[in-house]
């Protein structure tokens, strides 16, 4: 090496710049190839490397390759390497695609195992822990291509595949797009990765709801229940009363109403329903709009995305619809959940029930659905309507009837805001109930026996578990208590069995959705977590409407994964106040007072 060309690499080194390695370059033209010069290029470039400055290491490695004899293909490696980080750095991802063909020749080149790689999958991670979501966006595309022509990484961190991860993120950036009114930016983003998750293009529909869409001409409206003021529910606790953390529901419900739709689009597991140019949704169209977070659109199990701003939403509207020429609504989101079911779904049948309802339109209900929906469906429906399942496919239908949520029901509200408590009118599940014990008194299934104590067990779930729940049940059985698995028994089986019943305790959670069938003055302790935000106001007001009194008993929650809503949180309770808390609901019992077992 000539003392010229050693000053000459010194300089290049001190000064860090793109224009000290221009000049080194030109001073190599006058040097012959040499693995020792080529070492000094390649040191050099690993120090920029060391230093973050992979642009200046892409071009000191690429010219240790081009000086180089034996060690060049791992030099020329590392170039690619260096040179697809410094893209990155600058954002040029387009860019990077190209590379990644060399970047595979040239690893086979030197059978390397790509351990020194640029790892997609955890530069993607770290954008998105810094909410930086269109540059994690780029490297999920980046990786997804890799793990489809290399066989790289098929999942993020967190179990995603990349399409889901890539869809989801969309969703996050149209979240923040859409107040603004920045529509046709949240289009745009979309056209260019759509297709990667399987999206149809996205359209922008004004959020109208069903009344207002009748005001318009568009759909016929009538009222089966008016609106009208319901009383406050009295909450009841073991404990002093808490402060809770809740806001409380509205007291004036809205109109219970049957309207009918002309060419309108569903998808099954949601509660979207488009026409023409508007999309149909109560709760987005609600004056609280602005408070509720609306997540339709954005489960995995649904087949569309959909989001949605402060007047309008942005909807993907799915080629090849099954076309249905008519149908009642039935299915929606959760609709699989049987809370969700009972208390937004199965009201419904009231007013497809009314004569003002068409004989002989199907109910269209979601084909996941468990077997003890649709026996409650039958139970409840009084004109003999045919049933369609719909499989997870957008529907086109050419009439649809629906009928509204009997109250105000937002799934959640936005973050900084109390949870949404809501308050169930009596009136409509009064209505629910009699008509289903009816049903099971004409089969004969219900008892005269009114003394039975129940505890629900919980075991076979996952989510709010009672996790001392065996001790508790050893300190009921000896009291009396029947140890019962609803999930084991059919719906009309689990009527009778609450029908009968004095004393009911259990995990406040479905489970105790069919203590809507028990007698008058039956005494339910309903068990929870200590969470103060739960929604105590609508399993009260749910319970109650059929006559029995639930009490409150709060335990202690244990920790969770940040993936788990605090609603969802297991907890534990003291086995003694239970114990005491039956005690002195068994006095306020009609069957049973009197005669307490101890």
């Amino acid at each position: 090496m000539s003392e010229s060309f050693r000053q000459t690499l010194i300089q290049a080194a001190q000064s860090g710049t793109q224009d000290g390695l221009d000049v080194l370059e030109r001073s190599l033209r006058a040097v012959e190839p040499s693995d020792v010069l080529a070492q000094h290029l390649a040191t050099l470039g690993f120090r920029f490397e060391s230093e973050a400055r992979v642009g200046l290491a892409a071009k000191a490695y690429a010219l240790a390759a081009r000086m180089g004899r034996a060690r060049a293909p791992g030099y020329r490696l590392a170039a690619i390497r260096a040179r697809i980080l410094d893209l990155c750095q600058n954002d040029d991802f387009d860019s990077v695609e190209p590379l990644l063909d060399e970047l595979q020749q040239a690893k086979d080149a030197t059978q390397d195992r790509g351990q020194a790689d640029p790892a997609f999958t955890d530069l993607g991670w770290a954008c998105e822990m810094h909410g930086e979501a269109e540059r994690a966006v780029r490297f999920y595309l980046l990786a997804r291509i890799v793990r489809d022509k290399f066989g790289g990484a098929a999942l993020t961190h967190d179990g995603d595949t990349f399409e889901v991860k890539i869809k989801n993120l969309r969703r996050l950036q149209f979240d923040t797009l859409l107040p603004e009114g920045r529509f046709d930016e949240a289009i745009e983003l979309h056209k260019r990765t759509g297709c990667v998750h399987g999206s149809a293009p996205l359209a922008k529909y004004q959020i109208v709801s069903a009344k207002a869409l009748s005001e318009a001409g568009l759909a016929s409206y009538v009222e089966v229940l008016p609106a009208r003021r319901i009383a406050a529910p009295a909450l009841k606790f073991w404990e002093p009363p808490p402060p809770l953390r809740s806001e409380a529901g509205d007291l004036d419900m809205p109109p219970f109403y049957l309207a009918f739709l002309e060419e309108a689009h569903a998808f099954p597991r949601s509660n979207v329903v488009v026409t023409g140019d508007r999309v149909v949704y109560d709760v987005a169209a609600h004056p609280r709009r602005k408070d509720v977070l609306i997540q339709d659109g954005v489960n995995l199990d649904q087949i569309m995305m959909a989001a949605f701003g402060q007047t309008h939403a942005l909807i993907e509207l799915p080629e090849n619809a099954e076309r249905i020429e008519a149908g009642l609504v039935m299915f929606g989101l959760q609709s699989r959940n049987y809370g969700h079911w009972f208390s937004e779904f199965v009201p419904r049948m009231i007013c497809y029930n009314d004569p003002r309802c068409p004989d002989g339109i199907p109910l269209c209900i979601d084909d996941h659905m468990p077997g003890t929906h649709e026996e409650i469906l039958a139970l409840l429906d009084t004109r003999n309507r045919p049933v369609i399942k719909l499989p997870a496919k957008p529907v086109s239908f050419g009439k649809l009837g629906m009928a509204p949520v009997p109250a105000f029901f937002p799934f959640d509200m936005k973050p900084g805001q109390p949870f949404y408590d809501t308050i169930w009118p009596s009136d409509v599940f009064k209505t629910i109930r009699d008509r289903i014990l009816q049903q099971a008194r004409d089969r004969g299934l219900l008892s005269e026996r009114r003394d039975r104590r129940l505890f629900i067990s919980r075991k076979a779930f996952t989510q709010r578990v009672l996790e001392n729940e065996q001790e508790v049940a050893d300190r009921l059985r000896p009291l009396g208590f029947e140890v019962i698995y609803p999930e084991t028994l059919s719906f009309l089986e689990q009527v009778a069995l609450f029908h009968s019943a004095a004393l009911v305790v259990g995990s406040s959670n479905s489970s105790l959705n069919n203590t809507l069938f028990s007698q008058v003055g039956c005494q339910i302790l309903g068990l929870i977590h200590e969470d103060l935000s739960f929604n105590f106001r609508g399993y009260t007001s749910y319970v109650e409407s059929g006559g029995a009194q639930i009490t409150f008993l709060r335990g202690k929650s244990s920790e969770r994964r940040s993936n788990v809503h605090a609603f969802h949180a297991n907890y534990r309770v003291d086995p003694k106040q239970v114990v005491d808390a039956v005690a002195q609901l068994a006095t306020r019992s009609p069957a049973i007072s009197g005669r307490i077992v101890t």
